[in-house]
């Protein structure tokens, strides 16, 4: 899929909220029906990996099947919809200057980690720790509810023999991806500790999440 960039008009003077995510840090946060959200790459080649449910019953959320095999392709994008597991769409990317992001490399994990790399590397801080540490500090959410989520800005391509691969990042300083939400969605993002894969340089950056009405 070629990359589609497109600028949003929004400017971050006129956000109703701004947050920054520290490097390697856990976030959640709900946002509205019809509200737009921001996700900006403070610093370049920072990976976002984020998670959507339907802040009424957060049982509902993303669903990556639903959402690849509707838009036919592998990779999202500005017009891309993200449907839920109950075939409702969450929301649609309105705006993305980075141009396309991974679905489905999944988050790093004490045993991904293992196997990947090396059996010490099983205690590095991780993207399901931080889901986990986020879920059980708002109470709405639970282990149970960690499911395959998306990577915003990281690189992973699919090899024609049908692997994943994981590459330099493809985003920089200052690019972003804008969603509008299409019911109230809870948001919960793990900006990406990883250390051993170069999806974020091997070296962590803040974010910033920013959401307009």
């Amino acid at each position: 899929m070629s990359q589609t960039l497109t600028h949003s008009p929004r400017h971050a003077e006129t956000a109703v909220s701004r947050s920054t995510i520290a490097a390697g840090e856990p976030f959640l946060k709900e946002i509205k029906a019809g509200q737009t959200l921001r996700l900006l790459d403070l610093e370049g080649n920072q990976a976002v990996d984020t998670l959507f449910f339907s802040a009424s019953n957060p049982r509902e959320r993303y669903d990556v099947q639903r959402t690849l095999r509707k838009q036919m392709s592998v990779y999202l994008t500005t017009g891309t919809v993200l449907y839920s597991n109950l075939g409702n769409p969450l929301l649609t990317i309105t705006a993305d200057t980075c141009g396309r992001h991974d679905t489905l490399g999944g988050a790093c994990a004490q045993e991904s980690n293992t196997v990947r790399y090396a059996q010490d590397k099983r205690y590095m801080h991780s993207c399901r720790d931080n889901f986990l540490r986020a879920s059980l500090h708002d109470g709405r959410l639970n282990k149970a509810d960690i499911s395959a989520n998306i990577n915003f800005f990281m690189n992973v391509p699919v090899t024609p023999e049908g692997g994943l691969t994981f590459e330099d990042g493809i985003s920089g300083a200052g690019k972003y991806v804008e969603l509008v939400a299409h019911m109230d969605v809870i948001v919960l993002i793990s900006n990406c500790p990883q250390l051993n894969n170069p999806c974020n340089g091997y070296n962590p950056t803040p974010a910033e999440f920013l959401v307009w009405d």
